[in-house]
């Protein structure tokens, strides 16, 4: 992957070419429900869940300030349960308490390796987690720790796409970190479609010109709006956010 740091926040060359240096300083790292659920059918696979805290401390390692933004949709997504006949703003609260209850398990996760994390909810559930507030969130990376943010963005009808990169434009990041499950974006599914050919790289106008389904049009017309890159890479094996973070992973970088 080829790609310059971003914004103020970039970090400089690290005197220790042994060691992998961050290319970006403060990013929020987009994964979804799905991601935790490994190999089930639904809820939370506890080695997936054990790898990505693993790969989440790797990375505050190396010196970056780490914002997780987490989806719900290994228990709940608004979308399904309003197609089953639920109303659609009563269906996306419920897929927002999911969301808390996977920020909740990847704060214990992270902090069992000894890595400092905070969970904290759009929603506001002050007995179960810290409500959130761009304040709060950023004392928490001034502090070296891992923010959660669950609740996507505390209202209906936005996806927790849409709710990374708002909270990355609140945060001031210099890039979001879109995990999925294949290694970059495709002009098609690759799964679907074996002719689908990969992007290195892309604008913000081509992604939406092109209506590329790895994000939703709002989230990348909110990246662009604050210049803010797009990085999007596969989940699935070890250590690949750390590997993506220091550009050493295979993936599809969208930036203005």
């Amino acid at each position: 992957m080829n790609a310059s740091p971003q914004g103020p926040n970039a970090s400089p060359p690290s005197p220790n070419a042994s060691q992998p240096s961050p290319q970006w300083k403060r990013v929020v790292v987009k994964l979804s429900g799905e991601a935790l659920q490994g190999g089930l059918t639904h809820g939370l696979d506890s080695a997936t869940l054990d790898r990505i805290a693993d790969d989440l401390a790797a990375a505050a390692g190396l010196g970056a300030e780490i914002a997780v933004v987490v989806g719900g949709g290994n228990f709940f997504r608004g979308i399904r349960g309003a197609e089953k006949g639920i109303e659609r703003a009563r269906a996306d609260s419920i897929g927002m308490l999911a969301t808390v209850m996977n920020a909740l398990a990847l704060e214990y996760a992270i902090e069992k390796r000894g890595q400092p994390a905070r969970a904290l909810s759009a929603v506001p559930m002050p007995s179960v987690c810290q409500p959130f507030s761009r304040q709060a969130a950023l004392h928490h990376l001034d502090k070296g720790r891992i923010v959660i943010l669950a609740g996507g963005t505390g209202n209906p009808f936005f996806t927790t796409d849409t709710g990374a990169a708002l909270r990355a434009a609140e945060l001031s990041c210099d890039a979001i970190m879109k995990a999925t499950q294949v290694d970059g974006v495709y002009s098609a599914d690759p799964k679907k479609d074996p002719a689908a050919t990969r992007y290195e790289r892309l604008t913000h106008d081509e992604a939406i010109a092109k209506n590329l389904a790895v994000m939703d049009t709002a989230a990348f017309a909110l990246a662009r709006e604050n210049r803010i890159p797009i990085i999007v890479f596969s989940i699935a094996e070890p250590r690949a956010i750390t590997a993506a973070l220091s550009g050493e992973g295979r993936a599809t970088v969208v930036a203005p």
